[in-house]
C-alpha cells in the first residue's frame, strides 16, 4: 500500500473511533442520570483503575501500555465532564472543564 491508501485506512479507523467514542458518550451520559438519582459521585478512582487494568490486558501494540492508559485518562475525563453534564446545571459549570481546557484557556 502507498501513503494514499494508508490515510485512507486511517480515514476509516477514525470514523469508527468516532462512532465507538459516541456510543461510550451516550453510556457514560446514561451513568451520570442514574448517579445523579443514586447520589453516587461523579469520579470513582477504582472504576477507573479497572478501566486501565482492563485496555492493558487487552493491548497487543504497538502502543505501550502507559500511552494507552493516557488515552483513557483522557477519555474519562471527558467522560466525566459528560456525566456533571447530567448533575450539575449548565450554569453552574466552569469554563474551564478540564486541564486541556484550562490550558487553551490560559
Amino acid at each position: 500500500m502507498d501513503i494514499a491508501d494508508w490515510r485512507k485506512k486511517i480515514d476509516e479507523l477514525d470514523r469508527r473511533l468516532v462512532e465507538l467514542l459516541s456510543e461510550r458518550a451516550r453510556a457514560a451520559q446514561e451513568i451520570g442520570r442514574l448517579k445523579r438519582n443514586t447520589n453516587l459521585p461523579i469520579y470513582e478512582p477504582d472504576r477507573e483503575r479497572i478501566v486501565f487494568s482492563n485496555v492493558q490486558e487487552l493491548n497487543q501494540g504497538p502502543l505501550h501500555d502507559r500511552d494507552l492508559v493516557r488515552i483513557f485518562e483522557r477519555i474519562m475525563d471527558v467522560m466525566r465532564n459528560l456525566q456533571k453534564g447530567e448533575i450539575v446545571p449548565k450554569a453552574e459549570s466552569t469554563e474551564a472543564e478540564t486541564e486541556l481546557d484550562s490550558e487553551v484557556n490560559d
